[in-house]
């Protein structure tokens, strides 16, 4: 695998994005449904609400991994973003998602005034928790029965990573 590079998803990138979260063991891991059109990946690309980032990391100039970051709009929690990760399968356990992962929380702790970032993970996704573990994040809660997954209801782990800064307690 090349270096890999970070930067903001252009519309350019549905037709990676698409391919991306095409994979089963890619989308099984998210909220995505299967069989995405293309054209939710042209709209997904192109058309970013306010607050939302999306990070591509790239490998020899292919998407392998993406990262939406979503700053609270709400005026009492517009210290909290919550984000989605999704890794391509041949590039898992290679770094992709720590090199996107270190560059949202540099986003929130050096940009954009984010003092707490939230994540929803599902329980048996053992390299995941691993991932966000390794950047801060603390078991918060469990929700069981969160979400269908393959025919079946899946627990999922509420997480959290708080930085403080001239917090009152």
């Amino acid at each position: 695998m090349g270096d890999i590079t970070i930067r903001h998803v252009q519309a350019e990138d549905y037709q990676q994005l698409h391919q991306l979260y095409a994979h089963q063991e890619v989308y099984s891991d998210t909220l995505h449904l299967p069989f995405t059109s293309s054209e939710q990946w042209v709209k997904r690309s192109s058309e970013q609400p306010v607050g939302f980032y999306n990070l591509v990391a790239l490998t020899d100039g292919k998407i392998v991994g993406q990262l939406g970051l979503e700053a609270n709009q709400r005026p009492r929690r517009r210290h909290v973003a919550t984000f989605g990760l999704g890794v391509h399968p041949d590039y898992q356990g290679q770094g992709v998602g720590s090199r996107l992962m270190a560059a949202m929380i540099d986003m929130c702790d050096n940009w954009l005034n984010i003092q707490r970032i939230e994540l929803t993970v599902f329980k048996d996704n053992a390299a995941a928790i691993a991932l966000y573990r390794k950047f801060g994040f603390q078991h918060e809660g469990t929700s069981p029965h969160f979400a269908l997954r393959n025919g079946a209801f899946i627990d999922a782990y509420h997480m959290g990573r708080i930085k403080l800064i001239g917090s009152a307690g």
